[in-house]
């Protein structure tokens, strides 16, 4: 009952959900190219300006946003909670792993959030290691988009910490289940954590069923504290028989901040 008159979305609902992540899509471009133009410029960025340049472009968007975005670099990109301050902030430099974690949504009344998370390295190209732990998190990510696809085109709508198991075991199978410290995924609604299932099968086990008509995050991580953590984030809405995820094209690789 919750999730009927919670999460449900309207077909404006759904139209803001696109808008917003379309133009979120954008602002990952943008904030990536912030991180080149200031290195190549030589000028200094740490965590907090880059966090202000994302609010500054979410604005000038037309969007609105709850909280302010992650940025972290890094040692901090391990910490999934971190967000960055004036004070304590690190610089952003040549050879850094970056991630961005962003989430808004149009200012007219009943409009709903979009929330992706993107990672970047500060150079021209990507560490095999950074890489191979991303595409981890990226199979991970992938097959548990694929898992609620496949059952929703059958007209099955599974359970939230079915969902979570699927994501999950594919990172413990790559050996790195201890460093995936979260659930895969929340419902997103009016706020960026809203009211339907999530994806949980760690800090809860929900068993509600997905509905149509609502959307969740799906958003694995492999975190290694001292060293670096890599999350990708996408969200999935859920029609009466599919799962479609905006906001394209997604993630399928570090970006090499410095070629683009």
């Amino acid at each position: 009952m919750v999730q009927q008159f919670e999460a449900v979305w309207s077909d404006h609902q759904l139209a803001s959900h696109n808008e917003a992540a379309q133009k979120l899509r954008l602002i990952v471009d943008e904030a990536f190219r912030y991180v080149k133009e200031s290195f190549t410029s030589h000028l200094a960025l740490n965590e907090y300006g880059l966090q202000q340049f994302i609010l500054s472009r979410i604005a000038a968007h037309g969007l609105v946003t709850s909280s302010a975005p992650i940025a972290a670099v890094n040692a901090h990109s391990a910490d999934p909670h971190y967000g960055p301050s004036p004070e304590g902030s690190l610089p952003i430099r040549n050879g850094d792993l970056l991630l961005i974690d962003l989430w808004a949504k149009p200012p007219a009344a009943g409009s709903v959030y979009a929330d992706i998370t993107w990672t970047g390295f500060v150079g021209h190209t990507v560490p095999r290691h950074h890489q191979d732990i991303f595409m981890i998190v990226k199979t991970a990510r992938d097959e548990a988009v694929s898992f609620v696809r496949d059952h929703v085109r059958r007209g099955h709508f599974p359970c939230g910490w079915e969902v979570d198991d699927v994501c999950r075991h594919v990172i413990s199978q790559a050996g790195y289940g201890e460093q995936f410290v979260h659930r895969t995924g929340h419902s997103i609604g009016e706020e960026v954590h809203g009211n339907g299932a999530n994806i949980d099968n760690l800090e809860t086990r929900d068993s509600r069923r997905l509905m149509p008509r609502t959307c969740f995050s799906i958003e694995p991580g492999i975190y290694l504290p001292g060293e670096f953590g890599i999350r990708s984030e996408l969200d999935v809405y859920i029609s009466d028989r599919d799962a479609v995820v905006y906001g394209q094209p997604v993630q399928t690789e570090i970006v090499p901040i410095l070629a683009q």
